[in-house]
C-alpha cells in the first residue's frame, strides 16, 4: 500500500488536484476528441454528441458542440435543446456547466468553473458550477468564471469578463462586465416563429 505524502496533494509542489482514475479518464477523453472529433465538419454534430455522451453527458437532441472546442470533462457538461459550443470555446467545467435551450457559446469563449484559493499557502484548487440561461448569448472570447450564472437572455459582449451573475435580458460588456443595455424578451417569438 502506497502511503501518500503530505506533499503529493500540495500543487505547489507538483502534487496532484484529481484522482488517479479522474485523470485516466481525461486522458482517455481526450485521446477520443482528438482523433474522432476535433477534425469533423459542422455538420457531424450528431457524432460528437454521441462521443460526448459515452463519456457522461447530458445532450439534448440538437445541441452541438464544435469540433475545435475543448470540453474538460464531458460528464459535468448539461447541454438543453439546440444549446451550442462554437468554434475553439473552453469549456473547463471542473463543476458542472449547464447550458438551457438556445444559448450560443461563440468562438474562442471561455467557460472556467475552477479556481484557486488566493488566501491558503498551497493555493488549493476549488471548483463552482456554472449556469447559463435560455437564449443566453456568450459572445465571441468573452470568459465567465467560477459561480457565474446568467440569466435567461442576457448577453456577455465579445471579451467581456463575467464574474457575478448576469441579470435576464440584459446586455453585459467590458472587464468586470457591466450592464449596458436592456434586451427584448426574444424567446417567445423565437419558439412561435414570426407572425404571418
Amino acid at each position: 500500500m502506497h502511503i501518500l505524502k503530505a506533499d503529493e496533494f500540495n500543487p505547489l509542489r507538483g502534487g496532484p488536484s484529481f484522482s488517479l482514475s479522474d485523470r485516466v479518464y481525461r486522458g482517455i477523453w481526450n485521446l477520443t476528441w482528438l482523433f474522432l472529433a476535433r477534425w469533423t465538419p459542422a455538420p457531424l454534430r450528431g457524432w460528437r454528441r454521441f462521443l460526448l455522451r459515452i463519456f457522461g453527458a447530458n445532450m439534448a437532441e440538437g445541441c452541438d458542440v464544435r469540433g475545435s472546442a475543448t470540453v474538460w470533462s464531458p460528464k459535468n457538461l448539461i447541454m438543453h435543446e439546440y444549446a451550442s459550443i462554437g468554434n475553439g470555446a473552453y469549456c473547463y467545467n471542473m463543476a458542472s456547466v449547464e447550458l438551457g435551450r438556445y444559448v450560443v457559446i461563440s468562438q474562442r469563449a471561455h467557460l472556467c468553473a475552477g479556481t484557486h484559493k488566493i488566501d491558503e499557502p498551497t493555493m488549493q484548487l476549488y471548483a463552482e458550477p456554472i449556469a447559463v440561461g435560455e437564449h443566453a448569448w456568450v459572445a465571441a472570447e468573452a470568459f465567465v468564471g467560477p459561480g457565474v450564472t446568467i440569466g435567461d437572455g442576457a448577453v456577455l459582449g465579445a471579451r467581456a469578463v463575467a464574474v457575478r451573475n448576469l441579470e435576464p435580458w440584459s446586455v453585459y460588456a467590458g472587464n468586470p462586465a457591466r450592464k449596458i443595455n436592456a434586451r427584448p424578451n426574444i424567446a417567445a417569438a423565437r419558439e412561435t416563429g414570426p407572425t404571418p
